[in-house]
């Protein structure tokens, strides 16, 4: 810890538990700076979320400080070449919309809903044409990636179920594991609809988690290791998501 010049290692300490609480590190961690920036940082961030007005903020705050996912577009290199440069107003969006910051001027949208500064109306209206596109573009890149590992795959499998007729995202064309094909289905859930909301306010990942295990494809279960993929709009992912974009 860095100690301040005139300033005794008991005053730091005092100034520190100020700022974290009463407990210090134990004694084999004092020599890491992290055992000393933890505490504080866990306490900064139990201040910000007692503060919040209102359950978006606790939503946008929660999803912000949830591990070990949500923020990983803020570590992609900007390379164009491989589809990671974002435009200057997608990254204006996307950190307005993670901080809670204003996004827009409020407004109406051409439905008659009223659209705040936030600007996140746009991620659950169900006029909206993003809305139907992220599913469409995550879809995509899941495919592109099981087919970079020179695993065969296809989309929306024709005829993979006979009883009802309904058609998961994607299928390997190749057993995964036990002799299995992995089938799997995309779903986006936003982390700020009406639906959601309530949820998400108390817990991180409520909405990836609720829309994975809304997920129906148990008839794929004999014949194929079915995945749902769920990721919502603030960046958290249910434990299968994780598991196969690793």
């Amino acid at each position: 810890m860095n100690l301040l010049e005139g300033h005794s290692v008991a005053s730091t300490e005092t100034r520190w538990s100020s700022l974290s609480g009463p407990t210090c590190p134990a004694n084999e961690e004092q020599h890491t700076q992290k055992a000393w920036d933890k505490p504080v940082t866990k306490n900064h961030q139990a201040l910000a979320f007692s503060r919040a007005a209102g359950d978006v903020n606790k939503a946008i705050l929660l999803a912000a400080a949830s591990p070990p996912h949500s923020g990983d577009w803020l570590h992609a290199p900007p390379i164009a070449s491989v589809g990671l440069m974002l435009s200057d107003e997608a990254v204006r969006v996307a950190v307005a919309h993670r901080l809670g910051c204003k996004a827009c001027e409020p407004h109406t949208c051409p439905y008659g809903k009223a659209v705040d500064a936030r600007g996140l109306h746009g991620l659950y209206c169900r006029r909206s044409g993003p809305r139907h596109q992220r599913h469409h573009q995550m879809n995509d890149i899941i495919w592109r990636a099981i087919k970079r590992a020179q695993i065969p795959a296809t989309k929306e499998p024709v005829s993979l179920i006979q009883q009802d007729g309904k058609r998961p995202d994607g299928t390997t064309l190749l057993p995964w594991a036990r002799g299995k094909p992995m089938a799997w289905d995309v779903t986006v859930p936003d982390t700020y609809a009406e639906s959601h909301i309530d949820q998400t306010a108390r817990e991180a990942c409520s909405a990836a988690n609720k829309a994975a295990a809304n997920v129906k494809y148990g008839a794929l279960s004999a014949s194929n290791i079915f995945l749902p993929l769920a990721v919502d709009t603030a960046g958290t992912r249910n434990q299968s998501a994780i598991e196969l974009i690793q």
